[in-house]
């Protein structure tokens, strides 16, 4: 390591953080965030180091197009309809409630419950509970986070 940049590193532990934040504005030509010192501290010496050495740009530009996909990616609601396991038509599920089993079937643009069409299985849950609820959710059908790292791998 370049002992000036490993000078200006180590002086940042004891700089006083009105300096870190002038020497912020230095380097970001911007304010410093109204974060804690150690994340002051942090962020400056890696850019003291960017500065010196150059930052690995292959791995930036990566970083960047994959975090840009995520945020614009064309459909929300395709990414919200992956994460839910939606039954085959005709299937039955069963839900016991505070003691009450209720019995709902899937079809192919809905859900019947006692009798009715309905659109949403969030709506019946609601008409169940009482209270707002994710229908995939009270009838078991939402993957968790888990399951969808497992798949993945």
């Amino acid at each position: 390591m370049n002992n000036e940049v490993l000078i200006k590193i180590t002086a940042l532990k004891t700089m006083p953080i009105v300096q870190l934040k002038k020497l912020w504005k230095e380097l970001y030509r911007a304010d410093a965030p109204e974060f804690n010192r150690t994340y002051l501290v942090s962020r400056l010496t890696y850019r003291i180091q960017e500065l010196a050495w150059g930052g690995d740009a292959d791995l930036l530009e990566k970083r960047m197009a994959a975090r840009a996909k995520s945020l614009l990616c064309d459909d929300l609601k395709q990414r919200r309809k992956a994460k839910i396991h939606r039954p085959p038509v005709g299937t039955r599920l069963l839900r016991d409630y505070q003691g009450v089993e209720y019995r709902v079937t899937v079809l192919a643009d809905g859900f019947a419950f006692n009798g009715r069409k309905y659109r949403s299985l969030s709506r019946i849950a609601q008409i169940i509970t009482g209270t707002p609820w994710s229908g995939p959710a009270f009838f078991g059908l939402a993957r968790s986070a888990d399951v969808e790292r497992k798949e993945k791998a």
